[in-house]
């Protein structure tokens, strides 16, 4: 039973901080209200926070930095509610030995979890502090205040952080709340501070995974099946191990790699040992051009997303449409990477992985080893956002470490390796219809989705690329929906706007004809590419102007601020000449309903002889609840809106019967910057004292769907198969 003693009266009594803790959910246990955040899963304060003798902060995350910024904006979460300057604090982030296990960096979920955990941890830890200060002082503790870690009294007396933290226990649990600081005397949060991550970017300092050296570090590289389930038959291992600087051939099975001392002796071992290999195929991928009628016709499972039936007014016209997505690519700029070393201790692993737990798990299981025995350390990656190729390379660089012990060992894919063994994003199909009444306005809304699962992230071995080809292949779970209000294929299915009649079913297609997994924004860029264009289709039939449309169905407050905002920031309501082939664009979407609002106006022009598209001026707002860097939320914004171009303009993924073909940047293109937009302006509403709201996947659909309703704008033409290309423009206007 837990003593009835303050912090106050123990401290002044000359002790040290001495907490007695009842487990959640046990007998006797005061505080049932949840915890804010991730301290729901890990309530210590001490795993969150520790302060040194020197006074200086350590901050830890389970999350990743992968370039949405994450680092400074904990950092100066941080340091606002412990009163001292960003200087002072350290961050660690993602590693298996040192921080929460948060799980994946997904979703748009780290600072709504993260952020949150380490906001409250902060303020708590504060509180302590001052707590002790004001006992060790003999002061009240309303007397007195903080400034960069030393707590002052009236009469001038102070104790630094560092002296207070010899005195007490961070090893406590974290309180439901009501230490937070008033959001009105932020003088950290809310500020744009300058990204902690971007001068080794920008000046070519070590900044990336691919960066590391080590000492005694050997390099790596392996020989990929050529396609699912190839059975390696034979291979010149022993020529090649006669190499110069060749250290090992590992084969396994019909798993085959190469170390050598240096990079360069092992990229031509490499294609030595590649162009020996005989191989047995039997996959058989689907017609390219059969993809969406696949995807469309293969067996599915209904999941209801929502029924919504109320009286309406009769409807008088209805319209009906169909969309799709081809498979996509993340195409990581820089190839996936990764270092092992296999030691006494277990094996240790730098990864860019966006899971360093989950993949320490599926490691564990590949390796034969228990989880205590690997080590993830997060570094972040060169090219990022969503399962790319970075947990498969952390398991090449595993298996070969283990053949190679006490070596460290670098693995990094080849270019045609990172694009056609990556998981892709998963084609999909949406067909909607709806129904207007002689008001014009929306009577009914019938929506359907069709999808692979959006999540094969390795939580176990089996899931890892390599698996298929060792000696003994560990089972591979079934794929499975990401439960709504999340959703996977259905994420944003369903409809922001107030519909009196919906219906909205997911129809998840186990079957999947090339391997996929997750990619940025998952479901959400084909259902807001296709609601947010359909929106257009009936304000068109309606004859009203596509933003007054969009606001006669929206009855969130916040998401019609959203809306008028960037609405006006583009100056919609303005007259203006209409030009030959030059149209506008409006888009909204708030991201699973839940998190960041985005509202995205732009304009366009299109190039009559070759159907070119050219992005012009590029304006948006966005609601993320309170800013913590306002110039962060702009960089995600704006990476969004150029990333979402990319996709929407230009990439598709191509395959033959047998093979993926878009093996470079020639047969996968992607935005270059000659087609960037003209400019991009990002609006970010003050929301102080509100929640976080995820923001970094915000801007994908809407900017797909803007960029489609100003081709029509600027044509006539709606085109609704994704990417827009030059080709189907110039095919869809005539030319």
């Amino acid at each position: 039973m837990t003593a009835a003693l303050s912090r106050r009266s123990l401290l002044a009594a000359g002790g040290g901080l001495l907490v007695s803790v009842t487990l959640p959910g046990a007998p006797g246990h005061a505080d049932d209200a949840p915890l804010p955040g991730s301290l729901k899963e890990t309530p210590l304060l001490d795993a969150w926070i520790r302060i040194g003798p020197d006074g200086g902060i350590t901050a830890f995350t389970g999350k990743a930095e992968l370039g949405q910024g994450l680092k400074t904006a904990l950092i100066q979460v941080v340091a606002e509610q412990l009163d001292v300057a960003p200087a002072r604090v350290t961050l660690v982030t993602a590693d298996t030995a040192r921080t929460p296990n948060e799980g994946i960096t997904a979703g748009s979920h780290s600072m709504q979890d993260s952020g949150t955990a380490l906001l409250n941890a902060a303020a708590q830890a504060r509180l302590l502090l001052v707590d002790a200060a004001a006992a060790d002082l003999g002061v009240a503790a309303a007397a007195l205040s903080v400034e960069d870690g030393v707590v002052h009294a009236p009469g001038g007396a102070a104790r630094d952080y560092g002296a207070l933290a010899a005195k007490l226990s961070l090893h406590v649990r974290a309180q439901p709340g009501g230490a937070l600081k008033d959001p009105a005397t932020y003088r950290v949060i809310g500020t744009a501070m300058p990204r902690i991550d971007i001068p080794g970017k920008l000046t070519g300092g070590a900044a990336y995974v691919q960066d590391m050296r080590l000492p005694g570090m050997l390099h790596a590289r392996a020989v990929r099946q050529p396609s699912a389930g190839a059975v390696l038959l034979r291979a010149d291992t022993d020529g090649v191990a006669r190499m110069p600087g060749v250290v090992k051939v590992v084969r396994e099975a019909s798993y085959l790699a190469v170390v050598a001392v240096g990079e360069w002796q092992a990229i031509k071992a490499m294609r030595v040992l590649a162009a020996s290999v005989e191989w047995q195929e039997t996959a058989t991928l689907p017609v390219q051009a059969d993809a969406p009628a696949l995807i469309r016709s293969l067996p599915a499972r209904d999941i209801p997303v929502l029924n919504w039936t109320n009286p309406a007014e009769p409807a008088v016209k209805r319209i009906s449409a169909r969309y799709t997505r081809p498979y996509q690519m993340h195409g990581a700029i820089g190839p996936s990477c990764a270092l092992a070393v296999s030691g006494e201790d277990g094996m240790t692993v730098w990864t860019h992985t966006q899971g360093v737990f989950p993949l320490r798990a599926a490691l564990a299981q590949l390796l034969g080893l228990p989880p205590q025995k690997v080590r993830c350390v997060h570094v972040e990656g060169s090219g990022c956002y969503g399962h790319n190729g970075a947990d498969d390379v952390a398991a090449d660089a595993a298996l070969i470490a283990r053949a190679v012990p006490g070596r460290p060992i670098r693995v990094q894919w080849m270019r045609e390796q990172e694009h056609t063994s990556e998981p892709y994003g998963p084609a999909m199909v949406a067909e909607v219809s709806g129904a207007l009444d002689a008001e014009g306005r929306i009577v009914d809304w019938d929506y359907g989705v069709w999808s692979n699962t959006h999540n094969r992230r390795p939580n176990v071995g089996g899931l890892l690329v390599q698996n298929a080809a060792l000696p003994t292949a560990l089972p591979v779970p079934p794929p499975a929906p990401i439960p709504m209000p999340e959703g996977g294929g259905d994420r944003n299915s369903n409809p922001i706007y107030a519909l009196p009649n919906a219906r909205v079913v997911s129809h998840f297609v186990p079957d999947m004809p090339l391997r996929v997994s997750a990619m940025r924004a998952l479901g959400a860029y084909l259902n807001v590419f296709a609601i947010e264009s359909f929106m257009d289709e009936l304000a068109i039939a309606a004859g009203a102007d596509p933003v007054a449309f969009r606001l006669r169905h929206l009855t969130d407050e916040r998401a019609r601020a959203v809306v008028q905002a960037a609405a006006d920031r583009f100056g919609w309501g303005k007259p203006a000449p209409r030009e030959a082939n030059v149209g506008r664009g409006f888009a909204f979407a708030r991201y699973k309903n839940l998190a960041a609002y985005c509202a995205v106006a732009l304009s366009v022009s299109v190039e009559h002889e070759t159907g070119q598209i050219r992005l012009g001026r590029v304006v948006a707002a966005v609601d993320s609840g309170q800013p913590i860097n306002p110039d962060g939320i702009r960089n995600q914004i704006e990476g969004a809106m150029v990333q979402a171009a990319s996709w929407t303009l230009y990439e598709e993924v191509r395959f033959d019967r047998r093979h993926i073909t878009s093996t470079d940047w020639s047969g996968y293109p992607i935005l270059r910057f000659p087609a960037a937009p003209e400019s991009v302006e990002v609006h970010v509403l003050p929301r102080p004292g509100q929640p976080f709201l995820g923001t970094g996947e915000a801007g994908q659909g809407p900017m797909a769907a803007a960029i489609a309703n100003a081709l029509r704008d600027a044509t006539g033409v709606r085109l609704r198969d994704l990417p827009l290309s030059s080709a189907r423009v110039k095919a869809a206007i005539g030319v």
